[in-house]
């Protein structure tokens, strides 16, 4: 009954207007609708979720939901429109594909069209934790549990003035029982996610997951953010008693939101931030965990919200009886997510934001086993090894990824969020990381002994030590050799990590396959950088792998 075309009275009708902008949807074209909901609470959008058959409550009062057929980003489905003011400054290619005013004209003046007579979801609310910074955006949805999703993910207004006078900046509207029509509107299928820069407006159709809602908005910072001198990262943050300020960029599945919910240091956030001239700071007011097999021992505090009212599980598997969850059930996907305010991590830093880093850590998933579990980095070879965003891509984060870990390269930790050319980025992270005297980790996360399917993770316990380590200064004690490879300085020794670890060729069977897989990884790092060496210094292509 998601959208009551029956017109049924519905348990959030009285309340739906009381906290209405005057900012009206009239202004975005959308008109005759049965009844527009406006900043409801997340109290009545559970009733409203319930009520519409979109969402189950679990045991202990988390808000179960089934995104669909799109359990995960259906990256080639995004599309930037491209007019005066995209033209030049795009990155277009593979993550931003253009589209053209006229196609986006005519599928946006359908949509209006389907969306009349129907009930819709606003929520007002803002991305970036920074005054000076901070964008208003407006979250429009199909779905009550979407609705329920931005208030999760965003930074919501703190009184019904601020909500009267909220004038967004950039609005999402989100209508997933909305099809486009391959040969009229020009997509690649029925699915689709399009930002518009001139009017400031994306739309998603055809897809319920939510995290093209949070990542529509990444996407906007990113093409905004830079003109202002700010850089935007696919990164987590957290700070320990000295203000001492460290960021985890890497893809979904390294350890973003693990390592970062560290019980003896304050949470920024798990996934999106700008680094400015004062600092740090979250784009979000909430965190959007992976939760597939997670440990109530290794990772206590992101498993406690699964077990929280406000929480939104998105395909986990649940028993319809007893209502208790499995998270380690992975039928519908290995990509189960939980979406959950920032508060509900009780270390997390209410202000969302901190001072500049002192430490800057690349995560890297390596399912080949060769790469060393951490390394320390020059300048130069954290722009290249930003800039080649090396990971193994474990299943589910993107539409198409089998059981098999994949070998991937994202520029930036976030190739598909990302809208300028990479070099940009790297090029503005690097001035800040010298003005500031900012050390650099490769940490890997991945597999030791062998590769996937041979060896073994690297285990959770050895990977936090490691990272003490880094960040509390312990490695700038002891001894380092150089890897014959890549060229960075790996630690003989690190506390409370067996020696074994440190050298991953001892962990092998073999040496000459070891050194062979190992050749063969720098290999695929060479070639996949040829197409940024052009626009890099050539110091930075230099400080990449020797074979």
């Amino acid at each position: 009954m998601n959208n009551n075309l029956l017109n049924i009275k519905t348990p959030a009708e009285q309340e739906a207007t009381t906290l209405k902008s005057d900012f009206d949807l009239k202004n975005h074209g959308i008109t005759n609708l049965r009844m527009a909901y406006w900043n409801l609470p997340t109290e009545s959008l559970y009733e409203e979720a319930i009520f519409r058959g979109e969402a189950k409550i679990t045991k202990m009062g988390a808000l179960l939901v089934d995104s669909g057929i799109h359990t995960a980003r259906a990256a080639q489905d995004k599309f930037v429109v491209r007019e005066a003011s995209t033209e030049d400054k795009i990155w277009w290619g593979e993550y931003n594909r253009p589209i053209s005013p006229e196609k986006f004209e005519g599928l946006y003046t359908r949509l209006l069209g389907y969306l009349q007579g129907r009930d819709l979801f606003v929520q007002d609310c803002y991305a970036g934790a920074d005054a000076d910074y901070q964008m208003p955006v407006r979250i429009i949805t199909e779905y009550a549990w979407h609705s329920h999703f931005a208030r999760n993910m965003f930074i919501t207004p703190s009184n019904r003035e601020e909500y009267r006078q909220h004038v967004p900046d950039f609005t999402v509207i989100a209508a997933p029982s909305f099809y486009a029509f391959e040969p009229i509107d020009g997509t690649r299928t029925g699915t689709f996610i399009i930002l518009n820069f001139e009017h400031n407006i994306a739309i998603i159709g055809g897809s319920a997951y939510g995290g093209e809602i949070k990542k529509s908005i990444f996407t906007v910072m990113n093409f905004l953010l830079p003109f202002k001198g700010v850089v935007t990262m696919h990164c987590s943050a957290n700070t320990g008693d000295k203000d001492d300020t460290a960021l985890f960029f890497g893809l979904s599945g390294t350890g973003k939101t693990t390592l970062s919910a560290d019980p003896n240091r304050k949470l920024i956030g798990d996934d999106e931030h700008g680094w400015s001239e004062k600092g740090v700071f979250n784009f979000e007011g909430g965190c959007y965990a992976k939760v597939i097999q997670l440990s109530p021992t290794a990772e206590p505090e992101i498993y406690k919200t699964t077990q929280t009212f406000g929480t939104i599980l998105e395909n986990v598997i649940y028993d319809p009886v007893t209502r208790k969850i499995d998270l380690d059930d992975e039928m519908l996907t290995e990509n189960t997510r939980a979406s959950y305010p920032l508060s509900y991590i009780s270390n997390a830093i209410p202000e969302k934001m901190g001072g500049h880093p002192r430490n800057i850590i690349l995560l890297t998933c390596d399912a080949q086993g060769v790469l060393p579990p951490i390394a320390r980095l020059t300048p130069e070879q954290t722009m290249y090894h930003f800039i080649s965003g090396y990971t193994s891509k474990v299943g589910g984060t993107e539409v198409g990824l089998g059981e098999e870990p994949e070998i991937t390269f994202s520029a930036c930790f976030g190739a598909p969020f990302m809208v300028h050319p990479p070099i940009l980025y790297a090029d503005m992270l690097a001035r800040k990381m010298e003005r500031h005297g900012v050390t650099s980790w490769l940490l890997n996360t991945g597999w030791v002994g062998g590769p996937y399917g041979i060896g073994k993770r690297i285990s959770i316990r050895h990977t936090r030590n490691m990272l003490t380590a880094a960040l509390d200064g312990s490695l700038a004690e002891v001894e380092y050799y150089q890897d014959p490879v890549f060229g960075f300085h790996v630690p003989k020794t690190c506390p409370n990590v067996p020696e074994n670890v440190m050298y991953p060729a001892k962990s092998w069977p073999s040496k000459e396959e070891y050194n062979h897989k190992y050749e063969q990884l720098a290999a695929r790092f060479i070639d996949n950088f040829k197409k940024f060496a052009p626009e890099c210094p050539p110091e930075v292509v230099a400080a990449g792998p020797k074979i």
